[in-house]
Formats: C-alpha cells, sequence, structure tokens
C-alpha cells in the first residue's frame, strides 16, 4: 500500500548556522592565538615556537638563560653591563646568553669566589624551555594572567651573535661579557637577599612616640 508522505516545509534562512571560519591557531593560557606568536617569531628572529599553548622557546641551541629574582634582575639593568634581550615572568628574571652559557655558571660562580653561597641564580641550557614572551609592540591580550611572560629588552634578529659569552675559541659573543654579567648578577642576588632579610627600621623601632614637631632621624 502506498504511503503518501506530505512534502516538507522550507526552513527560515535565519535558521541556518553561519559556517564558523577555521580559528587562527592554538589559544595560550592566556587567550592570544599562538599562531600569531610563532609567525613573528618565525618572521623577525627565525626562533620556533614548540609545545604549548602557550608555545615555548627552547634554551641551549640559539641561546641559553640566567634567570634570577626580579628585584635582583632590576638592579642589574641599572648597571653599566652589556646584557643581551631580557624577559620578565612573573618574579623570575630571564638573561639571554650565549649557548653552553649554562654549562659554565657553576664554574664561574666558584672561580669569582661565590661558590656555595644561596643566590637563587640559576641558568636554563640544553633541553631547557621559557615561555615565549608577548612579542614586542603587542599590547598584553585581555584576560592574560598576572605575571604573563613579557620582553624588557627585546631580542632583534642577529642578537645572538651579541650574546654574553666566555672569550676563547669556539665563543663568539662579547667575549669576557659572560664574566662581568654573571659578577653583577651574583652581587645583585646577594644584595637582594639580605635586603629581604633585614627589616624596615620601623618595623623594629615601633611607631614614633616623641613629642610633636620633634625631628625623627633614621
Amino acid at each position: 500500500m502506498a504511503v503518501n508522505v506530505p512534502p516538507l516545509a522550507p526552513v527560515p534562512l535565519a535558521a541556518v548556522p553561519l559556517p564558523r571560519s577555521a580559528p587562527e591557531g592554538p589559544r595560550g593560557a592566556a587567550g592570544a592565538p599562538d599562531g600569531a606568536y610563532a609567525r613573528w617569531y618565525g618572521r623577525e628572529l627565525g626562533w620556533s615556537l614548540v609545545g604549548g599553548p602557550p608555545g615555548q622557546l627552547v634554551t641551549g641551541t640559539r641561546f641559553d638563560v640566567l634567570e634570577l629574582p626580579s628585584d635582583a634582575g632590576a638592579q642589574l639593568l641599572r648597571r653599566p653591563v652589556a646584557t643581551g634581550p631580557v624577559a620578565l615572568m612573573g618574579r623570575r628574571m630571564r638573561f639571554l646568553v650565549a649557548p653552553g652559557s649554562a654549562d659554565e655558571l657553576d664554574g664561574l660562580l666558584d672561580w669569582l669566589e661565590w661558590g656555595g653561597v644561596a643566590l637563587d641564580l640559576a641558568a636554563l641550557g640544553t633541553g631547557g624551555r621559557i615561555t615565549a614572551p608577548v612579542p614586542p609592540g603587542r599590547p598584553e591580550p585581555e584576560g592574560s594572567p598576572r605575571g604573563a611572560a613579557v620582553w624588557l629588552r627585546p631580542p632583534e634578529q642577529g642578537c645572538e651573535a651579541l650574546l654574553p659569552a666566555l672569550a676563547g675559541p669556539g665563543h663568539g659573543g662579547t667575549g669576557a661579557g659572560l664574566v662581568r654579567l654573571v659578577a653583577a648578577a651574583a652581587t645583585e642576588c646577594h644584595r637582594a637577599r639580605l635586603r629581604r632579610r633585614t627589616p624596615l627600621r620601623s618595623a623594629v623601632t615601633g611607631p614614633f612616640t616623641g613629642r610633636p614637631g620633634q625631628a625623627r632621624f633614621s
């Protein structure tokens, strides 16, 4: 027996969802397209991002990293010491140095008579990674977490040849620049540690209780 099927009612065009455009790339924790970051690093520097999100830069090939507390790093930036690119992430500051420098850090600290002193000074070399900072000239993405990685002294094309390094055969960079940088970094790390351990004078002596108009000297 034949069954009569009524014709289907036309679907209003407004009810048809529009096709979604393909996303530009995976989004990092900060909500910024990692693809845009990767294009900038690749086009401007020839560096590749790995992992993620968020994308990361591998250490030990094009550069190593000298890492220290941000308060010590801020003082180091005020010194007349040559540095390469510098990044900040949270409470840690990262100074880019020549590849192979991470292997030299312990020996340099011993030679500079800082061996055995707790400095909170570290280095990342072969096999290490750092979060790729926001490319220069770009605002931090909306909703980015506090302490997201940013460049304080951005890298430029060919900057690897000018990174602080040890002098000697097989070492490029700025000759003894690594020695000077490590010496200054160790000094500022030690000073910052002492500042953190030393309370303010007002906290030790308590509130001033002298007569009105009496001067107080600290």
